[in-house]
């Protein structure tokens, strides 16, 4: 208790001096919002990384590939190509230079401005401000329901109070600059702790090889349930026309894998450095950094079926009792070290407070730039400053109170349904616009629109994961989804399985290129301002 006691304190105290030292550097709402564009390329990738890589992906995430195996690692594949080579190299260059030609603040400005409307820059700063929250608050729960556990003297309502209050601190007071470089701060210890679970772990079981070849030969206990679902093995993939593959592929790989590329968080962070080089550099810090978090949660998760066998007798979900997200902490608690507890707990510390203060940043901001100020007059610099911190102040509140409604449990789910809004709503119209002139202002509006609809219609009706948590079609038509009584195996059944991604995504990106092809073109002066330094 004491030993994290005291962990716990230093790593605040370097959080707070990082904090005020941004506060110190923030004048101007360029360095608020965008890190006053100086970023150097560590700090870059640190900060995308560790905002991207909460405890969902360590303990959310990691505790799945305890229960259906290394099938995830294809999530780490994706995420390193797609979310850190693409989005660095084909997103972030252009994102950047396209950004400072239409002075640029936050991502739904880019947007607003790449095609002249205020209706595009108002909606999406609505969809983020309003839905990022739940989003935030998915992963403060979890990090108060670990602090609970750690610190049993403390209540749960009172770790809300105090996380919240922590992080608003220096998120309030250094905007991005605070959260980056804490971000950076953050990224190095959760690194740290992933190399020393991975080396442990592979020693446990007399390495690399013998490990592997343990979890294989464990393919006679799979329970019966998971059998049944598709799960083929630990070490193999699960069966697609299943339940089981297609949450898997479609869900997790899939959806997180590609719907990282419209995530605002991130997307801003392109803005942040100078020159196209600093980008060119964060690309191999940044896959380094994804395969030490993603990599590692993903083959730990699935090997302690062969630890826990080995010590207890029993697989990993068992040994949980039923509950995936109790599978790495029952790891760290059981089978690591004593001492390495404390330091874990520091690093889902470090990985829940990068992803909030980003969450916070990017939310508050929405409502004040991208909402706010469209209606109201900002005279001066300091009244925006102003502003944009009385934004982020109201997003964490919003995400207070939604911490304070939810139930336990939600980290995976509230994760999906944002990832799937802002794919759908946001991913065509963002690629398009950076390498399409002929996307036009109609098109770009009906594919936002009609992608977040599409989108938020299957995750109410159709995804059986947010259909039937949230209930509406259950009390509209008496069922958990609206194809919950089809011929179980049949393709309509398996269709409660499939991420709204792959549905929404391929019909957002339908109605923008329809569209965009039958309306009128952007006049071209404005996309000669667009396209400025991009050829």
């Amino acid at each position: 208790m004491t030993g994290k006691l005291i962990g716990v304190l230093i790593y605040l105290g370097i959080i707070f001096y990082l904090g005020y030292r941004a506060w110190l550097k923030t004048r101007e709402s360029t360095d608020y919002m965008l890190a006053g564009r100086s970023m150097n390329p560590f700090v870059l990738a640190m900060s995308y990384g560790a905002t991207f890589v909460s405890t969902s992906a360590i303990v959310g995430f990691g505790g799945v590939s305890g229960m259906f195996g290394m099938s995830l690692l294809w999530l780490t594949f994706l995420t390193i190509f797609v979310g850190i080579f693409v989005a660095m190299v084909f997103f972030g260059k252009r994102t950047r230079r396209m950004g400072l030609a239409l002075d640029s603040h936050t991502f739904p400005e880019f947007l607003g401005r790449r095609y002249g409307s205020k209706f595009i820059q108002q909606f999406s700063g609505v969809v983020i401000f309003v839905f990022i929250p739940v989003y935030a608050a998915a992963v403060l729960i979890g990090i108060c329901r670990m602090l609970e556990v750690a610190f049993p003297l403390v209540t749960y309502g009172a770790w809300l109070l105090i996380v919240t209050a922590i992080v608003a601190v220096y998120v309030v007071t250094g905007g991005l600059k605070a959260v980056m470089y804490t971000d950076a701060f953050q990224g190095t210890i959760m690194a740290v702790m992933m190399l020393i679970l991975i080396v442990t772990t592979y020693t446990l079981l007399g390495g690399v090889t013998e490990a592997h070849q343990a979890l294989t030969d464990m393919v006679g206990m799979i329970p019966a349930k998971l059998a049944k679902g598709g799960l083929t093995g630990w070490t193999t993939g699960p069966n697609l026309q299943s339940p089981i593959g297609l949450t898997v592929y479609t869900t997790i790989i899939y959806g997180v894998g590609i719907g990282v590329l419209a995530q605002p968080q991130l997307a801003i962070r392109y803005m942040t450095v100078p020159s196209d080089r600093e980008l060119n550099r964060a690309v191999a810090i940044g896959g380094i950094f994804i395969l030490l978090m993603t990599g590692v949660a993903f083959v730990t998760g699935a090997l302690s079926n062969v630890v826990f066998f080995q010590k207890f007798g029993k697989i990993a979900i068992t040994m949980a009792g039923g509950n995936f997200d109790s599978i790495i902490p029952l790891y760290i608690d059981k089978v690591m070290p004593g001492w390495f507890s404390g330091l874990f707990l520091v690093a889902m510390f470090a990985a829940a407070m990068s992803t909030m203060s980003s969450q916070y940043h990017v939310g508050g901001t929405s409502l004040s730039r991208d909402f706010l100020e469209q209606y109201v007059t900002v005279g001066n610099n300091g009244s925006s400053m102003k502003l944009n911190r009385l934004g982020v102040t109201v997003a964490i509140i919003a995400t207070l109170v939604w911490a304070w409604l939810l139930p336990g449990g939600v980290i995976a789910r509230a994760t999906a349904f944002f990832f799937g809004l802002c794919a759908a709503s946001f991913l065509p119209i963002y690629l398009l616009g950076l390498y399409w002139k002929g996307m036009t202002k109609t098109g770009a509006k009906v594919s936002m629109v009609g992608g977040f609809c599409f989108s938020m219609f299957w995750l109410l009706f159709v995804h059986v994961k947010e259909a039937g948590f949230i209930g509406l079609c259950q009390a509209m038509f008496g069922k958990a989804t609206l194809v919950a009584d089809a011929a179980p195996g049949s393709w309509m059944w398996l269709m409660q399985w499939v991420d709204p991604n792959v549905v929404a995504l391929p019909v957002s990106l339908i109605l923008a290129v329809g569209v965009s092809l039958a309306t009128r073109r952007i006049e071209e002066k404005h996309l000669e301002l667009c396209w400025e330094g991009l050829c």
